[in-house]
């Protein structure tokens, strides 16, 4: 493994992780398995055992990200005020209490649809104060120099449950039935709360001063160090602007595998796993890429060389124009993968600990809601052009994302700040 010239000293290779990080990664482990299994259950559980309609699963769907943009924002005050693992573990447990009263209902023959909506509505509150709490301690538990290779680990193992994730649920749900499943789900956020008490004091707790004006000018010191920093600007915008557009696409895949190419379910989950190939090629690659042409260049190079090659899925067909697509696809989904492990470790690096939390949070809404925008936007256009038109605008909208960052201070950074 290349290394940088600055990390030279045992303490700083990779291979020697700090108990709190191999808590941190295991937790994130167990809770990625059980969220997948989840994921799956669910909306079986929906169709199968309740006879929802095709509009009740799609609100299933949106209500599982909607915690994101009702509560993104306060939430990186909060978690900034309080101890972060505290934080990790009350979610854990909470959204094990939360997915635990599905099966415990079904069996009692009270479940409803609408418990299912209030359910996925909370434990997406509780999946974003996890994920910003998780963000934001992760410089205390591995230092800042090794934000980058620590990112590369977590993202990578994120993109390999991706690929396998929906097997493994689906798998699960068949052997189990799905109200089982989900029982499976909540022992894992149990079990991933457990290992998480673990993190004991060698992991600096992270400064916690309270902003003067209260919760509103703490909520926007957050935001203003974002959109006012000259490298969290670009990258937030060219990172939105990439959700934005790989949603137009991915958005429109099922209508046109199951409706125009009548290939059905199942080649539409092979074509999308491609995107988890590429997301964990990606996420593997971007140490090495960084450490030869910087961490600038890593950013915007690859989404002026490869982000075209998103043009063929637009040219997705039967035959060996699906394979050809699926190839245009993975490239996106590489370029993804690398631009998540150096943005997010840029992020952290260039914000001091006591304004890590209202970061991500910012991040996490400005992305999240750039997913939203995608959406509705590739609804339209499918909807009063057609669906091949959407394909098209994310594709060349997606091949110009790289901009912001380009004409920006971040275009020649040779490595990510550091902020004491």
């Amino acid at each position: 493994m290349t290394t940088a010239p600055t990390t030279t000293t045992p303490a700083h290779r990779t291979s020697a992780w700090p108990r709190s990080f191999r808590l941190l990664y295991a937790a994130a482990l167990v809770d990625g398995i059980g969220f997948h299994i989840g994921q799956m259950a669910v909306p079986v559980m929906a169709v199968s055992l309740l006879a929802a309609t095709p509009a009740e699963v799609g609100l299933l769907g949106a209500l599982s990200t909607a915690a994101f943009l009702l509560i993104g924002l306060p939430a990186g005050v909060w978690v900034d005020r309080l101890p972060r693992r505290a934080v990790l573990v009350t979610a854990d447990l909470s959204r094990a209490a939360l997915v635990a009263s599905v099966p415990l209902a079904w069996w009692a023959g009270v479940l409803s649809i609408p418990q299912l909506y209030l359910v996925v509505l909370l434990t997406g509150v509780g999946t974003v104060f996890a994920d910003v709490a998780a963000q934001s301690c992760l410089p205390q538990v591995v230092g800042r120099d090794r934000l980058v290779a620590a990112n590369a680990l977590m993202m990578s193992t994120n993109a390999t449950m991706q690929i396998a994730g929906r097997g493994l649920g689906g798998i699960v749900v068949q052997a189990l039935t799905a109200p089982v499943a989900i029982v499976v789900d909540a022992a894992a956020y149990v079990v991933s709360g457990v290992i998480l008490t673990r993190i004991r004091a060698e992991a600096p707790r992270p400064r916690q001063p309270r902003a003067p004006g209260g919760f509103a000018q703490q909520l926007g010191a957050g935001v203003r160090h974002v959109t006012g920093s000259p490298l969290l600007r670009p990258l937030a915008l060219s990172t939105a602007s990439i959700n934005l557009t790989m949603q137009l696409t991915t958005a429109m895949l099922p209508v046109v595998f199951l409706r125009e190419l009548g290939l059905g379910a199942a080649a539409l989950g092979l074509f999308l796993g491609t995107g988890g190939i590429g997301a964990l090629l990606g996420a593997v690659t971007a140490r090495p890429l960084a450490e030869r042409i910087g961490h600038g260049r890593a950013l915007w190079l690859p989404g002026l060389l490869v982000a075209p090659l998103g043009g063929l899925v637009t040219l997705i067909d039967t035959g060996p124009m699906l394979w050809v697509a699926a190839g245009g696809w993975l490239a996106l989904a590489w370029r993804t993968g690398v631009g998540n492990v150096i943005g997010v470790s840029l992020r952290q690096g260039a914000t001091p600990d006591e304004l890590l939390g209202r970061m991500n949070a910012t991040f996490r809404f400005l992305l999240t809601g750039a997913l939203a925008i995608g959406a509705v936007l590739a609804g339209l256009l499918g909807q009063y052009a057609n669906v091949r038109t959407a394909l098209v605008v994310g594709a060349a909208a997606n091949a110009l994302t790289w901009l912001p960052v380009f004409f920006s201070p971040l275009r020649t950074l040779d490595r990510p700040p550091s902020v004491d």
